[in-house]
């Protein structure tokens, strides 16, 4: 049977350690997301619950950087034309990725920049301003992701770059490709919502139909859109089509769900359920 994972970020602020485990193997899941609300005192206790539940991967930054207020998946880019920005971001992966294989994590989930769409004339196309910025920090990309695979490597983690729910995410659905340049340490990671928000805005098409399912990805969030900006509901309760996603869903290393916190168990629950009837 296919495995499933629960992202820690699902449960509020403050919520234990072992009642997060405890709840997640009630719901039938049988791997944690740790998600980037995750403090390095509360990483400490997962790592003795690893036995009970496996950590399967975490979301950059994890844990919360001590000279961070509060977690934050955009706390500092890799991918920027400052380069102060650039070595903080990858300081603090280089520990995302040793805590990940601390806790036996395989994987980490990062949000790695953003390409601006800022324009100067209202006319001017804002897909063609983020187009022309994406090329210019490509390079830059391929510096860092390049400086990062011997510590990838050296812990036997995979860095997957996540698609954003906004038009300057980097890397965008067709930037993807360059990351085969650093297989297999670094793949794409797809979110299903966040794919919804850009193909509602018509930034991308319709994912089936670009072909970039046939891409490595290292993981998948699942969580579902009720309208264009709306995302990180359950599965099943808005209009992503998942029964669509069955073949990447299930090839995938790391399959996470990754619902608001003010979704209901019950809703959870249902999406779970929803998940399982679209990939049997």
């Amino acid at each position: 049977m296919r495995s499933f994972s629960l992202s820690t970020n699902y449960f509020k602020a403050g919520t234990a350690a072992d009642e997060i485990v405890g709840k997640a193997l009630d719901w039938g899941f049988d791997e944690l997301e740790l998600g980037y609300a995750t403090t390095a005192e509360e990483g400490l206790k997962y790592r003795k619950y690893s036995s009970r539940i496996k950590i399967g991967s975490v979301h950059a930054f994890c844990p919360v950087p001590l000279s961070a207020p509060g977690g934050h998946p955009e706390l500092y880019r890799l991918v920027d034309f400052d380069a102060n920005t650039r070595a903080i971001a990858r300081a603090n992966i280089v520990a995302s990725v040793r805590f990940a294989a601390e806790v036996g994590a395989d994987a980490v989930v990062l949000h790695a920049g953003r390409a601006s769409a800022a324009r100067i004339f209202p006319w001017t196309d804002r897909t063609k301003v983020r187009t022309k910025n994406g090329l210019r920090l490509m390079e830059i990309a391929k510096a860092e992701l390049a400086a990062l695979v011997p510590v990838l490597e050296e812990n036997k983690v995979v860095l997957g770059l996540e698609n954003m729910p906004y038009l300057e995410g980097f890397p965008k659905d067709d930037e993807w490709p360059f990351l085969a340049e650093f297989a297999p340490r670094v793949k794409p990671w797809f979110d299903t919502g966040h794919w919804r928000v850009q193909e509602c805005n018509k930034w991308v098409g319709r994912f089936l139909e670009t072909g970039y399912a046939k891409l490595d990805f290292a993981g998948m969030h699942l969580n579902d859109v009720k309208d264009f900006s709306d995302d990180h509901f359950a599965p099943g309760g808005g209009k992503v089509d998942f029964k669509e996603l069955k073949d990447l869903m299930l090839k995938v290393p790391h399959l996470v769900f990754e619902p608001k916190s003010h979704v209901s168990e019950e809703d959870l629950k249902k999406g779970v359920e929803t998940i399982h009837d679209a990939i049997s």
